[in-house]
């Protein structure tokens, strides 16, 4: 059994070898943890993976340091209009994606895309009713759609595998970024830091999506995770987080390589450690 602390601030000394590849998409790809999962994918895997970089706006000014990104690495990022809570700019994602992977299919779907609102701390006495409708459209109901559409291409990727009966990210996986904050057995230790209501309640919900859909795709050889990336210095973990995003999607890139069938239906975080649902 692994073990497990509130907050981890370390990271192995060394970056694992990546078993990733092939066609991976990324959602909420244009800051923090997103584009640091995009550029590491970029950095670390195959040439001929293509990742695609699931982006809310993708010629907003928020959006530049990705189309830097894709601009590096022409050829390798795709950038994909995507909007977690409109059904239609979902639909066009996938459309999109389809008509480029093509038989072979969707290998990874990383469901990061997230909102918290309001922001940290998050109080009861600060969230509204329409504050948890929001959050759960992006960060529930979002990720249930995307993943349910993009089924037909993980299905692609799985069937022509050469992997036997062993699950992997390599083959055909959906993980969602999920966080400790959900973890009802560890809620007590962490309500202090942040409330967060809204965001708390929405990734223990998408939490058991993960398990639901492990359940449902496990005979077609899809794994499927929640994947917690630590306290990080984004725009919403703020600058007093104890791990840059670097270290984070370094941990959770070898985390994601290392899974195998054993662990679809689990909850860890970026070191690898099982948490307490």
């Amino acid at each position: 059994m692994h073990t497990f602390r509130l907050w981890r601030s370390d990271t192995s000394s060394a970056d694992m070898s990546l078993t990733l590849g092939g066609n991976i998409f990324v959602s909420g790809s244009n800051r923090g943890i997103g584009l640091e999962l995009v550029k590491q994918l970029a950095e670390k895997t195959p040439e001929d993976t293509c990742i695609y970089a699931g982006c809310r706006t993708p010629d907003g000014s928020n959006a530049q340091a990705l189309r830097d990104l894709a601009a590096q690495h022409a050829g390798k990022i795709c950038i994909v209009k995507l909007e977690m809570s409109d059904e239609e700019s979902i639909a066009c994602a996938v459309r999109t994606v389809s008509e480029k992977v093509g038989a072979a299919g969707l290998n990874l779907l990383i469901n990061n895309a997230a909102i918290a609102k309001p922001a940290i701390p998050g109080k009861l006495c600060d969230t509204s009713r329409q504050d948890m409708m929001e959050v759960y459209e992006t960060n529930v109901a979002g990720p249930f759609h995307l993943t349910k559409m993009f089924i037909p291409l993980l299905q692609k990727a799985a069937a022509s595998s050469n992997q036997g009966d062993e699950m992997s990210c390599r083959r055909s996986a959906v993980i969602n970024v999920s966080t400790l904050g959900a973890s009802l057995g560890m809620m007590p230790e962490s309500f202090h830091i942040a409330q967060l209501f809204a965001y708390r309640s929405s990734k223990a919900a998408m939490n058991m999506l993960s398990c639901c859909f492990a359940m449902e795709l496990k005979s077609q050889k899809i794994l499927v995770m929640a994947l917690h990336p630590g306290w990080v210095q984004t725009d919403m973990g703020g600058d007093q987080a104890p791990t840059s995003t670097h270290d984070s999607v370094q941990g959770m890139l070898n985390v994601m390589s290392s899974l195998g069938s054993k662990d679809t239906a689990s909850f860890l975080d970026w070191n690898g450690d099982t948490l307490p649902w």
